[in-house]
């Protein structure tokens, strides 16, 4: 199951308590996945369960649509089912939902039921996947703009936020960030989709700290094989040039000793030579002040 589909079924165990939020609920399907046939309506669903939550709303108005037509999306080889609404029953359920926008905003189980049942009817969440450069992305779409202006409306009463942008006949609103997304699956009640995006997080968030510790490692080994062959390019020329007999014990022994080892690192070099990684800096600094000193 894909994440939209975790989301749905999260949400499918809320069904309105109330008139007003199954009200709320039909006027969200009717905005995402129905559309006006004449003087009815029709929705179409390629999901099951969420046709079945469709026809329970139905129910509570006392309205039995009509199964109009099964066809298969080519894409996701899907069925898709059409339900049908016309005549007496069609006019008062279109009226009653074309009226909610003044009382959502004073009633939050009715909120909360048209934004879950939005995302029932149009929404879909996608989450990045290991080694993808793919990110975060929620979005619900709507067959009109001011439906889709209201569900930006209706998520800012509870501090969320999120872009409407138009997409052919569609108006799409969505989120990018994820924490914003986290946000809105715990206000939506979507508590076992909320638990995989945590988990996928912190999972991203382990992966990209791995490879800045791997990236860091990898500079720094850059680092030390530049210093390194500096290092070596400087007492050779010492040595070429006779220096070495001038030197002291100590600058010497660590000359030599980069001269034999050319790759190892400072601290490697460090160990090999029993002395510490100071120690052993300072004495290279000094090297490398002499070398600088021929070329002057």
């Amino acid at each position: 199951m894909n994440f939209t589909g975790e989301i749905r079924r999260d949400l499918l165990t809320y069904f309105p308590a109330t008139r007003a939020g199954a009200a709320a609920a039909l006027a969200a399907i009717l905005s995402t996945c129905g559309s006006l046939k004449g003087e009815g309506f029709e929705v179409v669903s390629e999901n099951e369960r969420v046709a079945e939550y469709y026809l329970r709303l139905l129910e509570v108005f006392g309205v039995r649509p009509e199964l109009s037509g099964v066809s298969q999306d080519p894409k996701r080889k899907r069925d898709k089912l059409s339900f049908s609404c016309g005549g007496e029953e069609a006019a008062r359920i279109i009226a009653m939902t074309r009226s909610l926008r003044e009382h959502l905003s004073d009633d939050e189980d009715a909120a909360l039921c048209y934004l879950r049942a939005a995302f029932l009817g149009g929404g879909s969440c996608t989450l990045p996947k290991d080694g993808s450069s793919t990110g975060y992305h929620f979005e619900c779409v709507f067959s009109s703009e001011t439906r889709a202006e209201e569900y930006c409306e209706l998520l800012s009463a509870f501090e969320l936020f999120c872009k409407l942008v138009p997409r052919g006949e569609k108006y799409v609103c969505y989120v990018k960030s994820r924490e914003a997304i986290s946000d809105l699956l715990s206000v939506l009640g979507a508590n076992g989709a909320l638990r995989k995006l945590e988990a996928v997080s912190a999972r991203r968030e382990a992966n990209n700290n791995e490879n800045r510790i791997q990236n860091c490692i990898a500079g720094n080994a850059d680092k030390a094989a530049i210093a390194s062959a500096a290092q070596t390019l400087a007492v050779r020329t010492l040595k070429e040039e006779g220096r070495f007999p001038s030197l002291t014990k100590e600058l010497r022994e660590s000359a030599e000793a980069r001269l034999t080892h050319p790759t190892l690192s400072l601290s490697e070099l460090a160990t090999l030579l029993g002395v510490s990684k100071g120690g052993l800096q300072h004495r290279m600094k000094k090297l490398m002040q002499l070398y600088e000193e021929t070329r002057a």
